[in-house]
């Protein structure tokens, strides 16, 4: 389903705008840490870390997983590496090594796809963070090996990172950012906000206390994600993108004082399927989502059953709702879906069109509808929602494609 840029554009910031404030308290908790010192950062940052995996875990987020896993690595490496500086060549090596992969980690981490969390992808993930552990102790172990890379050749920098590191962590910054926007994950918003959480906080290697505030707020971050897409998945219909049945008896507790609801059922849906196949029938479900968010408002429309919608249409009755839902009608009859054949893979490009496939080959299908309201005396949401039932199975009685009262 197409969304407007617009639109998309409010999702990505409302993803983003949680590491935004995290971030922000950060910076105020550091600033006043000279009158305001959280006692035992160290242990907090280690609990937040710890304990956002634990959460990921439970909710099979394998990206929020390995995500913490990298934060934490790190916080340990500075914990026991850094506090008394870049004075021995491990240290120097830790600290370069830190800089490159933990950004570059993150950044892929909000790119790749969700593949869960105990399976293959997920064992896959954790042995690319064990190999990049594996060459840090190797490099220790051998006197250090970064010092040619560990220079300064740009013409700025960021406190005492590595100038790769810098580049590394630009690219990064941006490679999530076209994550978030290309996914509109709350985890990948994450991994953008944590990144930036990991510059604040190794900028200052010896700065023990700035590392673990910002631990803490990029562990607070992802934890916030794994929660925030658990609960947009226990509300929202996968398959068309829709609030689900659960989102709408949520819904009809808070309805204005008037108000109409319909009821939406795509006609012969089960001999389309049958005619057409699961791959066609899952296009028909979302270009008939769509067009039903279009005609009555996003957030008002809701997947409540295989080929059944629910239309909440606050403030009106369900005359002045009637013109709405007949124009959805029609413009879900006049959508034309492409069947696979040779003519579509050779003119998908020049075919496409607003209305749908304007080539040969195609199949259209159409909707019944019907629609009641509150309007005759105090009565229950779900007894309106009955009633509008009702009137649907009355328009499919009057010989489907129709909309009734």
């Amino acid at each position: 389903m197409a969304y407007p840029y617009t639109y998309i554009t409010l999702q990505v910031l409302s993803r983003l705008a949680p590491p935004v404030v995290l971030l922000a308290l950060a910076f105020l908790l550091v600033y006043v840490g000279d009158t305001v010192t959280l006692a035992r950062p160290s242990v907090w940052a280690a609990f937040v870390l710890a304990a956002g995996a634990a959460i990921a875990l439970f909710f099979r987020s394998g990206r929020a997983l390995f995500a913490l896993v990298t934060l934490l690595i790190a916080y340990a490496s500075q914990q026991f590496w850094l506090q008394q500086g870049l004075v021995t060549p491990g240290a120097r090596s830790v600290y370069f090594a830190l800089a490159v992969f933990v950004p570059l980690d993150l950044a892929l981490l909000a790119v790749l796809p969700e593949r869960g969390t105990i399976n293959r992808s997920g064992a896959l993930r954790l042995a690319v963070i064990v190999l990049e552990a594996a060459v840090i102790a190797l490099t220790i172990a051998a006197g250090g090996g970064f010092g040619w890379a560990s220079g300064k050749f740009l013409p700025f920098g960021v406190g005492a990172l590595p100038h790769a590191g810098v580049l590394v962590i630009v690219a990064s910054v941006i490679a999530a950012l076209v994550g978030t926007f290309r996914s509109r994950s709350a985890v990948s918003a994450s991994c953008a906000g944590a990144i930036g959480a990991f510059v604040v906080a190794a900028h200052v290697p010896t700065a023990s206390y700035t590392w673990s505030i910002f631990s803490m707020a990029a562990g607070l971050m992802v934890t916030i994600a794994v929660l925030h897409d658990a609960f947009r998945v226990a509300f929202r219909d996968k398959q068309t993108g829709l609030p689900n049945r659960h989102a709408l008896d949520e819904r009809m507790d808070a309805l204005p004082r008037k108000y109409a609801l319909a009821m939406v059922d795509i006609d012969r849906f089960a001999d389309f399927n049958s005619a057409h196949g699961p791959e066609l029938g899952d296009q028909a479900l979302k270009m008939v989502a769509a067009r039903i968010q279009h005609a009555v408002g996003r957030g008002n429309a809701y997947r409540v059953g295989g080929e059944e919608f629910a239309v909440v249409l606050p403030r009106v009755s369900a005359a002045h709702a009637l013109p709405r839902l007949e124009a959805m009608r029609e413009n879900v009859e006049s959508y034309l879906l492409a069947l696979r054949t040779p003519e579509r893979a050779r003119n998908t490009r020049r075919a496409r069109r607003p209305g749908g496939w304007k080539g040969n080959d195609t199949v259209s299908l159409t909707v019944s509808a019907g629609v009641a309201d509150n309007s005759d005396g105090p009565t229950t949401p779900q007894a309106v929602l009955e009633e509008a039932g009702r009137a649907l199975q009355r328009a499919k009685v009057l010989g489907h494609n129709k909309v009734s009262l």
